[in-house]
């Protein structure tokens, strides 16, 4: 994997958590997303709000996703961010942290 989070063909890429919110359109959906260190690739994931309770279902700083799961972010505005919020977890959090 190369600085950016870039992978070979049939690797991970690890992307870390740059954004929770709740959904607008459901209750009780939480959105994780986690972006590639660059921030111009995004994995969305979502979860009920129950399946936060144990310590089966943390969410952890870090996660390893198929690149083909990846969006790409198209804003620059929000690829900055992104870049700099997987800077500050990066500086802050293992990728295995619970946050």
């Amino acid at each position: 994997m190369d600085t950016h989070g870039q992978s070979a063909a049939g690797e991970t890429v690890r992307v870390w958590l740059v954004e929770r919110t709740f959904s607008d359109d459901e209750q009780n959906i939480v959105i994780l997303l986690y972006a590639t260190p660059d921030g111009t690739r995004v994995l969305r994931k979502e979860r009920a709000l129950t399946s936060f309770t144990g310590p089966a279902r943390e969410t952890k700083a870090a996660v390893e996703a198929e690149p083909q799961n990846l969006d790409t972010v198209e804003d620059s505005e929000t690829r900055e961010r992104f870049a700099t919020e997987v800077a500050r977890m990066q500086a802050e959090y293992d990728p295995n942290d619970a946050v």
